[in-house]
């Protein structure tokens, strides 16, 4: 009986209709589907069942077109399917087979506002090291603080630093905010002596101009050390390359099945994901300084395209 109750629903029969046709009880009839999708006959079906609206090559259409436009609404990608193929697919069914990706919908970054004071830091800033070459910002060690990517769990601080010849560990900071202590004795103190020990006398060490990196500890730990420093202009986020870092670690991360337990589970989970991001993204977003410092001052000290 089963053989026969599974050639009929492999016909396109209703589970149902097949039912009262054999006289089953509902419970069985459970059974049976269970043990007929589990058999791997119905791969071409999911969700309960129902047929896939999309080819693989009709997927990767999908997934094109979205990235070659990244401000382009899955609306709008579905419209060129259409144009594209003369079939229709809704709103829903692209946004599925984005997030199957990693490609998640994001709004518009509003960007800080920028009054005299802070235009004029920012170009003083840009042509104080207008001359610096990619060879020259090689030898610096770029510093940051974010929070997590992770939205379903609680927040917690991340931090790390990049340079082209490597990158740090991720700092996780359980509760959010790093104090100034916390800056000393987990970034200056081992980054200096290990990236200063690689580099030599012509490294610099760059943070964001944090609350936490302002403190007089801090600065009479980075006298005390002989470092050259440099300090970014407030509301100057563009000009600090590891934003883009953040953005494409944000990226990474979204598009990993996350089965988070525990805090312990999220932060393994993140270091994962930290240490897979290829060593030539970071390389092409730190040389982007000579780029960008010159865009800042083309644009009178206003808001850069990175």
């Amino acid at each position: 009986m089963r053989g026969r109750f599974i050639e009929k629903i492999e016909e396109g029969r209703k589970i149902t209709d097949v039912a009262r046709e054999f006289d089953i009880a509902h419970s069985v009839v459970s059974r049976l589907w269970k043990s007929f999708k589990t058999t791997g006959m119905c791969s071409s079906r999911h969700g309960g069942g129902r047929v896939r609206s999309t080819t693989p090559a009709e997927d990767r259409y999908i997934v094109l077109s979205a990235k070659r436009n990244r401000r382009t609404t899955a609306q709008q990608v579905a419209n060129q399917f259409l144009a594209h193929s003369e079939k229709q697919i809704s709103r829903k069914t692209v946004a599925r087979r984005l997030r199957g990706v990693g490609l998640y919908a994001r709004r518009p970054v509003v960007r800080v506002p920028l009054t005299r004071q802070h235009r004029t830091a920012r170009l003083q800033w840009c042509r104080e090291h207008h001359n610096r070459t990619q060879q020259d910002w090689a030898c610096v060690l770029f510093s940051d603080e974010s929070k997590g990517p992770i939205s379903d769990m609680q927040y917690h601080g991340l931090a790390d630093d990049i340079m082209i010849i490597g990158r740090t560990r991720l700092h996780v900071v359980a509760n959010g905010t790093m104090t100034d202590q916390q800056y000393i004795d987990e970034v200056l103190l081992p980054h200096d002596r290990l990236f200063r020990g690689a580099v030599g006398d012509k490294f610099v060490f760059m943070d964001d101009n944090a609350t936490c990196h302002r403190t007089l500890a801090v600065q009479d730990c980075l006298d005390s050390k002989g470092s050259q420093h440099l300090v970014l202009p407030a509301r100057s986020p563009d000009l600090n390359p590891i934003e883009n870092v953040w953005d494409a670690f944000g990226r990474q991360v979204a598009g990993r099945n996350f089965h988070l337990t525990n805090k312990n589970t999220l932060i393994r989970a993140l270091t994962e994901e930290w240490y897979k991001l290829p060593q030539q993204l970071l390389d092409n977003i730190v040389q982007s300084m000579v780029r960008r410092v010159e865009c800042c001052i083309t644009l009178h000290s206003g808001h850069i395209p990175y």
